[in-house]
């Protein structure tokens, strides 16, 4: 069957994309939106159960309920019969919710497993980067991306008359799908013995199976590239940008690109949890609302069990679906994966879900009433600025802070409690040092010496193997170890 060509673009405009997300534009895809547990997990199975040559399954969470148990069953299932079962989870994710019993017996099923990121005394501060992934991809045919883990809370509780979890997910056929497989890539190489690129999909060999075009977005740390191209979403977008987010927590440069955006007229939402698994998280994201509902971006809270979708939709033409959240460990600090799709179907399709989403919501005014969303967008024939408030300075502070700058704003309810936690926990900190002082100085103290050692003994290994390198290259050429890193560039970034 034929498909139409992609939608004409400037060279130019395609040419920043893919070096802001560091991802390539791929085209020839079919993409299928997959609502809550109800429709990942069976898509997710059925998949799992027709593989004949290789399975990749990454996960952050995985947990030994009646969901990781049957997921369990399938995995080994099919590694019994031969296929290429590969497995990663991450430790802090994964740490308390599954014994080693379950790990061992898919072992012994011939799955290969990997987790990333465990403790280790050469690295003090490496827990704070994770694994945050969740994909599957099978015999290089199909592929799942998505903001689901592998846990009952997904399902609710209808006995306690819970809802499911609210989170989606996207299925993908076609080249895409060979991607998909180069991110788990990076991750399995990270955990031990490489992964052979024989055993990968070429992406240019892969049939195409439909019009779509999209762009896996492999985040790892530092690397930013999904802010950078939700950035550039944000500067791009004409006429809306609707967000969808579990752990929002307003950083500076995406805030102020979201404020601008507002303020020349585009709809800019944010729905969030107005209930979350993490509480921390939503006092922080609830000190951010003042300085995006000042510049006229609207803020909704879901009224659910829990909002755990990760999404983003603009101008009726672009998507997004993965694991990344809209705060700095996701931006920066964590192995994260996303599919930017641009496709006006898709995205009608997720416009559509989003309103569906507001109607469960209430909407966050700064009168501090909460009403109930009108479903129709924003009047575009409102003068740009027109009956906003006048904007300032965008901060990544609370409320406080923002309070304190203008002398005059009255801080709603949510605000105050923020100040008083603050409050409350600075109080106990400074009885703390007051009182007994070395409760605070020998931690500090312990983690020095720590590092110091840390970095010793770094120093002590890339010294020995410069000398080692060194006797090893000919005269006149650069050590191996150079060559070795332009080959691990290569392989972690093929063409």
């Amino acid at each position: 069957m034929d498909f139409p060509a992609p939608l004409p673009r400037s060279d130019l405009a395609e040419r920043a994309f893919d070096r802001a997300s560091g991802a390539p534009l791929v085209p020839g895809n079919t993409v299928r939106v997959l609502l809550d547990a109800q429709e990942n997990y069976p898509a997710w199975l059925e998949a799992i159960r027709s593989a004949q040559r290789s399975i990749l399954f990454e996960n952050y969470i995985i947990e030994e309920d009646e969901v990781g148990l049957a997921f369990a069953e399938e995995l080994a299932g099919r590694a019994r019969a031969g296929v290429k079962v590969r497995l990663i989870r991450d430790w802090l994710g994964s740490r308390a919710g599954a014994s080693r019993r379950l790990w061992s017996t898919l072992e012994e099923a011939g799955v290969q497993l990997r987790v990333f990121n465990p403790p280790s005394l050469a690295s003090p501060l490496g827990w704070v980067s994770r694994d945050h992934r969740k994909m599957v991809a099978v015999d290089g045919r199909v592929g799942f991306v998505s903001g689901l883990c592998v846990s009952k809370r997904w399902l609710g509780d209808p006995e306690r008359r819970i809802a499911p979890w609210r989170d989606t997910g996207v299925e993908l056929h076609g080249p895409a799908v060979a991607w998909i497989e180069r991110a788990f890539k990076e991750v399995w190489d990270l955990t031990g013995a490489p992964l052979p690129a024989e055993e990968l999909s070429v992406p240019h060999t892969v049939a195409r199976a439909g019009a779509v075009s999209v762009r896996i977005v492999a985040g790892q740390p530092t690397s930013s590239g999904l802010f950078r191209l939700d950035q550039m979403i944000a500067a791009a977008a004409q006429r809306t940008l609707w967000l969808t987010d579990a752990y929002f927590v307003g950083f500076v440069p995406y805030v102020q690109a979201l404020r601008v955006a507002a303020r020349d007229g585009v709809d800019i939402r944010l729905l969030v949890p107005s209930t979350t698994d993490l509480p921390l998280i939503s006092a922080l994201s609830r000190s951010g609302y003042r300085p995006l509902l000042e510049a006229g971006v609207r803020v909704f809270e879901w009224n659910g069990s829990m909002l755990h979708a990760k999404t983003a939709v603009a101008d009726g033409r672009w998507a997004r679906v993965g694991s990344s959240n809209l705060n700095l460990a996701s931006f920066v600090g964590n192995y994260e994966l996303d599919v930017a799709i641009e496709d006006p179907t898709i995205a009608r399709t997720l416009e559509d879900v989003y309103l569906r989403d507001l109607a469960n919501s209430t909407e966050i005014t700064l009168s501090g009433h909460r009403r109930v969303q009108p479903l129709a967008p924003r009047d575009k024939s409102t003068p740009k600025g027109s009956g906003r408030p006048p904007v300032g300075a965008v901060r990544f502070v609370t409320a406080v802070s923002a309070a304190a700058a203008s002398g005059t704003r009255a801080l709603g309810a949510v605000e105050r409690g923020i100040e008083l936690a603050v409050a409350g926990g600075l109080l106990v900190l400074a009885t703390v040092g007051f009182l007994w002082p070395a409760a605070l100085a020998y931690p500090l103290a312990v983690l020095g010496v720590w590092l110091a050692i840390t970095l010793m003994v770094r120093e002590h290994r890339h010294s020995r193997q410069r000398k080692i390198d060194e006797k090893a290259s000919p005269p006149g050429q650069a050590p191996r170890a150079a060559e070795s890193g332009s080959t691990a560039a290569r392989e972690a970034n093929p063409d």
